[in-house]
């Protein structure tokens, strides 16, 4: 069975994969703010715009349908991104604000930027905003009080706990498919795909991951979460990684760069093979059973 019919069979059995794209610019990653200034965001060349567009037309290409969680910062100076988005029927989710790591702030200050980012998306794109995602994947086990706030901000889901070990994130004993952390009428978390190797979690959803190992490995590990597991995966990625031109900044530590820029090139080509060789949807319509 060549990839598009294997595709097609596995959308046919109802396993559909996620794909989501975090929106967020190059200059805003978390490991780059001991060397970026926030105060020096509005002075940079923002890329954005154009990588989100080329990232569309490749789903476009495909028939693809995506979840983009958005940061607010991003939807208030470019409106046209965030309505390009809706106007592909994308799902329009939210990143937060301004990049802040939720383990950052407090319940008041986290309260108030996911609901100031939900309103701000909500307007510009015309649609609720169900979904959320926590910078650098910032929700676990010290602050699960966050998926709290979110339901009370109206939000649907999230999908913020990683299940692995990470030195800047993670929650390696949490479930690895979607389940409610704080109980039956919590929210609901949908984590990023990790496959199961003896006692460790290795993870197989994206980010550096995907752009460091051999591709034909990232594939064989989501194929097994279909196969095996019978779950949808969840892929993510950010439109910086299909942009090996953007700039550099000076005094980015050796590994942090190494994170950052490895396989850049290569990302476009990988991410349009994704779309030819699994069957996506956006994260509500697999989650939430939304038409």
């Amino acid at each position: 069975m060549n990839d598009r019919h294997r595709a097609g069979a596995l959308a046919a059995a109802g396993i559909r994969n996620a794909m989501t794209i975090d929106v967020e610019d190059y200059f805003q990653v978390s490991a780059f703010a001991p060397v970026i200034a926030r105060d020096s965001w509005e002075a940079r060349e923002c890329r954005v715009e154009r990588n989100v567009g080329r990232i569309l037309e490749i789903l476009a290409g495909r028939d693809v349908k995506a979840t983009f969680f958005t940061l607010g910062w991003i939807a208030e100076r470019y409106p046209q991104v965030v309505r390009s988005i809706a106007a592909g029927g994308h799902e329009v989710a939210s990143h937060g604000y301004g990049h802040l790591r939720a383990s950052d702030q407090s319940r008041a200050e986290f309260s108030a930027d996911v609901r100031r980012s939900k309103a701000i998306l909500e307007d510009i794109a015309g649609q609720a905003v169900l979904g959320y995602r926590a910078p650098s994947f910032s929700i676990g086990r010290a602050n699960l009080w966050a998926l709290d706030v979110l339901q009370e901000a109206g939000y649907r889901y999230s999908s913020s706990i990683y299940p692995i070990q990470h030195d800047h994130y993670g929650m390696p004993e949490a479930p690895r498919f979607a389940f409610r952390p704080n109980g039956p009428g919590g929210l609901l978390e949908v984590p990023i795909t990790t496959v199961q190797l003896m006692r460790r979690k290795l993870p197989a959803g994206g980010g550096g991951y995907f752009r460091l190992l051999p591709y034909a490995l990232s594939r064989s590990m989501m194929r097994r979460v279909n196969d095996v597991d019978r779950q949808s995966a969840i892929f993510y990625f950010h439109p910086w990684e299909i942009d090996p031109g953007q700039p550099r900044p000076a005094g980015v530590g050796m590994k942090s760069r190494f994170r950052h820029y490895v396989n850049l090139a290569r990302m476009e080509g990988r991410i349009r093979q994704l779309t030819q060789d699994f069957a996506w949807d956006r994260m509500d319509r697999i989650f939430l059973g939304k038409p």
